[in-house]
């Protein structure tokens, strides 16, 4: 069983939001194409309280794109975003969510990060979302999304860890590159530790559509 997760997709997102990622709406056609052909699909949402760890606002005297230590990891601090239950943290309306089967939330507690569709930084917490996709009988696991560097790779590392076999669609992701270099040494890294970096064509090609 396949299934195609889709990160983080909201409005905060898109190149108009509180933290706008260029051209991040451009991916939103493939994203849409793709979701049809899959039989099972979900996706994650940031969904921050609004004294979250991750904003600069949280550490006086610091800025976005500064990083501090947050218990025994490093914390990339980031402009207020995907506040819980506010226009920013929806779904972007061009997304086409009548194939999207169940939603999961990440980022809820207000001293810890969750880049991961998995777990929280700290892996204390689950959103659940694994449980989910082994009661559906999933084995692998196609991600697309926002960003590249962040949420997609470490959501990829944790589906690695748990035995999925992970695939990520270059071309249906779109990286924050505070770094011109983030994007291409995030995808070395997940093909290194296993995943399968694909093209939408190659992905549709599988599913048994394509060119």
């Amino acid at each position: 069983m396949r299934a195609l997760v889709i990160v983080d997709m909201q409005n905060d997102f898109m190149p108009s939001g509180a933290l706008g990622i260029p051209r991040a709406d451009q991916i939103i056609p493939t994203i849409n194409q793709l979701s049809k052909r899959f039989s099972l699909v979900v996706a994650s949402m940031d969904w921050h309280p609004k004294n979250h760890v991750s904003f600069a606002l949280a550490h006086p005297g610091k800025n976005v794109g500064d990083t501090v230590m947050v218990g025994s990891y490093p914390q990339v601090l980031w402009p207020v975003h995907c506040i819980q239950d506010t226009f920013g943290s929806a779904i972007t309306s061009k997304l086409d969510v009548e194939n999207i089967q169940a939603f999961f939330h990440k980022g809820t507690d207000p001293l810890v990060d969750s880049y991961s569709t998995f777990f929280d930084n700290e892996r204390k917490r689950s959103t659940g979302l694994e449980n989910y996709l082994r009661e559906k009988k999933v084995t692998e696991i196609f991600f697309v999304g926002i960003a590249t560097e962040y949420c997609v790779l470490y959501s990829s590392f944790d589906a690695i860890d748990l035995g999925f076999g992970v695939y990520v669609v270059k071309d249906a992701c779109m990286a924050i590159n505070l770094d011109a270099n983030d994007e291409s040494k995030a995808l070395h890294a997940m093909a290194a530790k296993g995943a399968k970096i694909i093209s939408s064509s190659e992905c549709l090609q599988m599913l048994g559509e394509g060119k």
